[in-house]
Parts: structure tokens; sequence; C-alpha cells
């Protein structure tokens, strides 16, 4: 039986390294940590890419960046860029959502991943242009994964 494949945003992988006094930021970190512990125990497949790499390196907490980056390595593939990525990607920000977002969904979708998972509430509020790509925060997709 193959393992869900699943592509965490840059926001996602930044989330524990924000303000944790919120409690909806502390349930997320929670969520995406516990995420991340089944990714590492080979639960989940978890899928990188090149604007993962772009965002991360102009990260200036230098050990979130570092931290972040180990990630590429446990990742069963990495997407790059390419004509039909972009082509896919114009068509998200057409839809309303920004470059580096519309970039990310679309590596995404090409990896074959079945789910999104961000903390971002622009991406969140307009996931219902998405079909391709089940859109969730790390909190909500626990909740789904735990009901299947």
């Amino acid at each position: 039986m193959s393992k869900i494949k699943i592509y965490l945003d840059n926001c996602c992988f930044n989330r524990p390294y924000d303000d944790q006094k919120q409690h909806k930021i502390f349930l997320e970190t929670e969520a995406k940590l516990f995420i991340q512990q089944r990714i590492k125990n080979g639960e989940f497949d978890l899928i990188w890419s090149f604007i993962l790499d772009y965002e991360n390196s102009a990260n200036p907490d230098i050990e979130a960046k570092k931290a972040i980056q180990l990630w590429e390595n446990i990742a069963i593939k990495s997407i790059l860029l390419s004509p039909e990525l972009q082509s896919n990607a114009k068509i998200f920000n057409n839809k309303g959502f920004g470059i580096k977002d519309s970039l990310h969904i679309a590596c995404a979708i090409e990896s074959g991943a079945k789910y999104f998972l961000t903390t971002d509430k622009g991406i969140l509020n307009k996931k219902h242009f998405i079909s391709k790509i089940t859109i969730l925060n790390p909190v909500d997709f626990i909740v789904l994964e735990e009901n299947l």
C-alpha cells in the first residue's frame, strides 16, 4: 500500500518559529510537529520543491533556515521549475493566489501529493478554487486523517 504524499508549504515549516502565545499558532505547531514525526516514522511521504528552497533561503532566522532545509533530505521527491509548472502556477495566480503560493500549489499537484498543508489564511480562504488537491490546515489534516 502506498503512503499518502503530502506537501507542506513554507508557512507550515515556519510555524514552530512563530509566537506560540496564540492558541491557534500553538495548536498548528503541535499538529505540524506531529505530522513531521509521522513523516520521519515513514507513515507519510514528504514532497519538497524549488520554491521551498527559494523561500527558505530568504529566512532571516539562520537556525530555522538550517532546520527547515534538512527536510529536503527526508523528502521522497523534489519538484523543479519547468515551463508546464509555470503555466499551471499562472492559472492559480489568475484565481487570486500569490505568485509563490501558486508555485507551491503547482508543485504539490505535479508531485502527485494528495494533501497540501498550510497555515496561510489567504490560501485556506481560496482553497475552494483548487480541485486537483486537498488543501488543509495541519490541525484539520490530523482530524481528517484520523477519521479515515
